[in-house]
């Protein structure tokens, strides 16, 4: 019976082992692709801003790590006085625009004809103020003490409800972590936001980019968090049930996923010390 007994634990030692170290793909139903528009206008403070990029890709199956690009579309911006053209760069899904002109509190219509369907979005270019220069370090941040504390400062418009996302890049994290705020509880204040990650160290580069954004978009993109399952980096993956402003004129089952964007941005590069 000892014998036996020790038979037993080894056998289901090594059952727990090989089921550890199997990896099981399951046969997930994949639905039909849908067109993906990544259509956000950054404007950067103190640049021209004529450049900008629209790019179109497909959803995929779960299992995929590249999205599909989408090519040979038709793609024009326009405001109450001029037409621009996004033309794709051959084979990347990429369309550029060199000649763009943004203008603050201007209304924009993203329009692209693509397989004899046309989406159409309209969104406003929001401001954004500066980021101050006095940004705080503090190496002994968090509940625990051990994590590194940034805090930058920005100072809110009194005299208008305002909507921003906060952008958070560090070389410590795969990806960009992002917050979405509004200026409900802080209107006309001098804001403090607060980063903390316990992995940066002495030298590195962190940077910090403040978007102004539209109310439209800040409940556009709280959703997109929730719907990630994630507070942070929510572009690691595209959940599909999240709905933007983007509408296919012709055929409105045919929907497509995505959000036509324009923000100013300011942009600040902080070294740890």
């Amino acid at each position: 019976m000892k014998i036996f007994k020790n038979y037993l634990v080894i056998l289901l030692s090594f059952c727990l082992f090989s089921c550890a170290e199997e990896v099981i793909d399951l046969d997930l139903e994949t639905a039909e692709p849908r067109l993906v528009i990544d259509a956000s206008i950054d404007w950067i403070k103190n640049t021209p801003g004529n450049e900008q990029k629209i790019k179109l890709t497909t959803t995929t199956g779960y299992y995929n790590n590249e999205f599909p690009i989408v090519s040979g579309a038709n793609i024009v911006v326009t405001n109450s006085s001029a037409t621009f053209n996004f033309i794709e760069n051959p084979g990347t899904g990429e369309y550029i625009c060199t000649d763009f002109l943004p203008v603050i509190g201007e209304t924009y219509t993203l329009t692209i004809s693509l397989n004899g369907e046309t989406y159409l979005a309209t969104e406003t270019l929001m401001s954004v103020p500066s980021i101050e220069n006095n940004i705080k370090q503090n190496n002994t941040g968090g509940i625990g003490g051990d994590e590194v504390e940034l805090t930058y400062y920005y100072q809110d418009n009194a005299t208008e409800q305002n909507n921003y996302l906060h952008s958070v890049k560090n070389p410590r994290v795969a990806f960009p972590e992002y917050k979405a705020e509004n200026d409900e509880d802080h209107q006309g204040n001098l804001v403090p936001v607060y980063y903390l990650n316990k992995d940066l160290k002495a030298g590195d580069i962190v940077n910090i980019r403040l978007y102004g954004i539209s109310k439209r978009y800040y409940d556009y993109f709280r959703k997109l968090l929730t719907a990630s399952g994630a507070g942070t980096g929510p572009f690691s993956t595209t959940p599909g049930s999240v709905r933007g402003n983007i509408f296919n004129k012709t055929n409105t089952k045919n929907f497509a996923y995505g959000y036509f964007r324009l923000s100013e941005v300011d942009v600040k590069d902080y070294t740890i010390e």
